[in-house]
């Protein structure tokens, strides 16, 4: 009989102080994309650093979800110059991020980078970001409007370009979409082995796939979980990351330990 358990998907935290105790947490859009659009079972992985036995956990775990955040990434992962003063920071998930995204697609554990997860994504295989894109000189204005209501500031703004042949147009079928863009950070340099999968008309890199990864590596700039249920090319993209999941959690038991 085959197995047709739903598959185990990881969600990375941030951490937080809320009083005198740190929590680690997880929107609650992000978790529902796991459940609704990719419909798998959601587990949130804690910013534990080094503390956190990565190998243990990619084990018992049939995909990933890198969430974004209101924090940045610190700069010295990418030998970038210091935040501006004021920069909101989560060095633990830094710790845990990071060296997890390298894990994991090293082990064939499919992965989605949202915003702050796309940013990882770049910076875990060597790229560097743009700290604030909006004083780049070259790039139209990517941020929300935070005085607007969530409906407006998560509407589609812009369209990017979808790169033929990639893992992007495969799985949506799409040449262009129309995206949100709620973002500070931008790709500055992209790391190598990155393979850009969608363009703003700004020339930005809003999408890209790991060329070495042997199942769904893909990182997106925008945030598709939005309700993802409501919007076809979003729900592409989660199902296309479910799947996935799936073909890793339909394999036989002690296959993941070998990877």
């Amino acid at each position: 009989m085959s197995d047709t358990r739903p598959p185990l998907i990881g969600i990375s935290c941030c951490t937080t102080q809320i009083g005198p105790h740190p929590f680690h947490m997880a929107g609650d859009k992000y978790i529902l994309g796991v459940l609704q659009g990719a419909g798998g079972l959601p587990v949130l992985i804690p910013a534990l650093g080094d503390q956190l036995p990565l190998e243990a956990l990619l084990d018992r775990l049939d995909g990933l979800l890198f969430t974004g955040s209101p924090s940045n990434v610190e700069p010295h992962h990418y030998s970038g110059p210091a935040s501006e003063p004021g920069t909101h920071h989560d060095p633990q998930r830094d710790a845990t991020t990071l060296p997890l995204i390298r894990s994991a697609v090293e082990r064939g554990v499919p992965v989605l980078g949202i915003c702050r997860g796309f940013q990882e994504m770049n910076v875990a295989f060597g790229g560097s970001l743009h700290q604030r894109l909006h004083e780049a000189g070259r790039f139209s204005e990517h941020r929300e409007d935070t005085s607007q209501p969530l409906e407006v500031q998560y509407a589609p703004v812009h369209e990017v370009r979808i790169e033929p042949g990639g893992l992007l147009d495969r799985e949506t079928g799409c040449s262009t979409a129309q995206i949100n863009s709620l973002h500070t950070q931008g790709v500055d340099r992209l790391a190598p082995g990155l393979q850009p999968e969608a363009v703003a008309p700004d020339g930005l890199i809003e999408a890209f796939s790991v060329r070495s990864a042997s199942t769904f590596a893909l990182g997106v700039q925008w945030h598709p979980e939005w309700k993802v249920t409501e919007n076809p090319f979003y729900l592409r993209i989660f199902k296309a990351f479910g799947d996935a999941c799936r073909a890793r959690a339909a394999r036989p038991r002690g296959l993941h330990e070998q990877d």
